[in-house]
């Protein structure tokens, strides 16, 4: 009996043992099991942090390679981000330098106001924002005061609404939008500022004084450094825009009959592509000729450039330019149309074309120099007249039933095609050359003869 309970007390130790080890590698192993996954996760962190890291850094690099690439492409930029920081400087004066803020108060905040909204890239721009808003401040400080003396009869309230309503439709037209916008912007916001201050205070009068004054002050500031530190004039920027127009075409014209009778047979060339770079800009560029005109009026007179320079004419050669371009556009299209004519059926009007486009290339870029140097363009009217021989010898191909014996006429549709747009082409060449010769009249360009250009011309 004795042995018996022994041995059923040994038989539980022995399962307790085994249970107990069996307990205890379980446990290891869990423990072995969740080393590895807490592993993971922080090596899946942390490549997440590096992975961010590294993308922080590439997009700074990138933000200042950008800020390189802008002011290597424009140099005035970098000179206009100074003379700016110079003029906030110069007005922030009269807020920090104490005998300057004792006559002026908290008032000459808005002489760096001024300034920020005022300094723009070029004179012209800076001083058309300048006046406008000197003039909107000062006409609005005009008719608060008038407001302030009615209030009694009237009340500001009314007075505010009736002048806001009519400030704002008079945006509306065009005219006075293009150049006194901003400053009926500036009217409505001074007059209601001052009109609903003077319901609270009384000294109105030193209110648009102060408010006046320091806007004059910040206005001043700006247009003088604009003037006399490195002066970007606007017009300047209208009359290399309208030649640079001219160039990117002729640049265009002149390889264009060479590329496309060489693709049939030699395939398509790297030309082909950079010609595409240069005239695209050009069917885009009305809005900037038309601010660039803009501001321009507001210019004084600088070197070769008056004060009421034409630049209306520039404004009508920039949208013949346009026009002409409207065509090229239709040409590029050719050079990469899926459906080409045959060698044979190019080859009947090569000459003639390829004569063309050549003429009228170096008739645009005679022109575009002719602007550049203010010189008349007796040069381009040669090309021209070239351009317009080639064009009756084509009219007098396709008159004499050139491809009559073609059977298959969807391939001479094409070729037809691109004749008829480079006969466009003479004539928009045409036109812009008359309208430089009528600048020319109006300026008084120089009349130099082409001599030198007519000697270094190929004999035919």
């Amino acid at each position: 009996m004795q042995a018996s309970f022994f041995f059923s007390l040994d038989f539980a130790y022995y399962l307790d043992s085994r249970y107990i080890v069996r307990v205890k590698s379980a446990m290891d192993l869990e423990c072995g099991s969740q080393e590895p996954v807490k592993q993971g996760l922080l090596a899946r962190g942390w490549l997440k942090i590096k992975a961010l890291s590294n993308n922080v850094t590439a997009e700074v690099f990138e933000f200042f390679r950008t800020l390189r690439k802008l002011g290597q492409d424009d140099p005035r930029r970098v000179v206009h981000s100074l003379k700016a920081g110079l003029a906030l400087t110069l007005v922030s004066l009269f807020y920090y330098y104490q005998p300057l803020y004792d006559s002026f108060g908290v008032s000459a905040m808005w002489a760096v106001i001024t300034v920020v909204v005022v300094f723009e890239f070029s004179v012209g721009a800076t001083l058309g924002k300048g006046v406008n808003r000197g003039l909107g401040t000062l006409l609005a400080g005009a008719l608060a005061i008038g407001a302030h003396q009615l209030a009694n009869l009237t009340g500001r309230i009314q007075i505010c609404t009736c002048a806001a309503a009519i400030s704002t439709f008079a945006r509306f037209c065009p005219k006075i939008k293009a150049r006194y916008d901003y400053g009926l912007l500036v009217f409505i916001l001074t007059f209601s500022l001052i009109s609903i201050s003077g319901f609270r205070d009384d000294e109105i009068l030193e209110l648009v004084h102060k408010r006046l004054l320091t806007v004059v002050i910040g206005g001043s500031t700006c247009v003088i450094i604009s003037v006399l530190l490195f002066p970007v004039w606007a017009g300047q920027d209208l009359h290399n825009l309208i030649a640079s127009n001219m160039e990117k075409l002729g640049v265009f014209l002149e390889g264009f009959g060479d590329e496309y009778f060489r693709m049939a047979e030699e395939g398509e060339s790297k030309q082909g592509i950079s010609l595409l770079q240069g005239y695209k800009s050009v069917l885009n560029s009305k809005n900037n000729e038309e601010a660039l005109a803009n501001f321009a009026r507001w210019e004084p007179r600088h070197g070769r450039f008056q004060f009421r320079h034409p630049w209306k004419q520039y404004l009508k050669i920039g949208a013949l330019t346009r026009q002409c371009a409207y065509r090229i556009e239709s040409l590029n299209g050719h050079l990469h149309a899926d459906i080409q004519a045959k060698p044979e059926i190019r080859s009947k009007i090569q000459s003639t074309c390829t004569e063309m486009s050549m003429e009228s290339g170096e008739a645009l870029k005679e022109l575009s120099m002719a602007i550049k140097t203010m010189v008349k363009p007796f040069a381009a009217d040669i090309h021209i007249e070239n351009s317009k021989s080639a064009v009756k010898n084509l009219n007098s191909l396709l008159k004499s039933g050139l491809w009559d014996d073609e059977p298959n006429l969807l391939e001479v549709v094409p070729v037809a095609t691109v004749a008829s747009l480079l006969i466009d082409v003479v004539s928009c060449t045409a036109n812009i050359a008359e309208s430089v010769h009528e600048l020319a009249t109006m300026l008084n360009f120089e009349a130099v003869e082409p001599t030198v250009l007519r000697e270094t011309e190929p004999e035919i």
